[in-house]
């Protein structure tokens, strides 16, 4: 089990990861109030603005202080595939 910083010193199981995604969007949104409901909410940021969602296949949601691009080279994702396709 590779246990992956998520920032503050937290740490989560790269293998049990399923996305990281941005918390700007309506639908995320919705995804983080309906998991706070259901008691599925990992609250990790430490008092900080949250950077990022993590989504897990346990049907947990995690939020992190760190920001997706700060996230994805610590599960061993290229900084190029981060970019968006126009």
């Amino acid at each position: 089990m590779e246990l992956v910083n998520i920032g503050f010193g937290s740490l989560v199981s790269a293998g049990r990861l399923i996305a990281v995604v941005s918390p700007d969007s309506a639908p995320v949104k919705r995804l983080v109030s309906e998991a706070r409901e259901r008691s599925m909410l990992i609250d990790a940021t430490f008092g900080r603005k949250t950077a990022a969602v993590l989504i897990m296949d346990s049907d947990h949601v995690i939020l992190s202080g760190l920001s997706v691009e700060k996230l994805a080279p610590r599960f061993g994702v290229a900084p190029t595939v981060l970019e968006e396709e126009s």
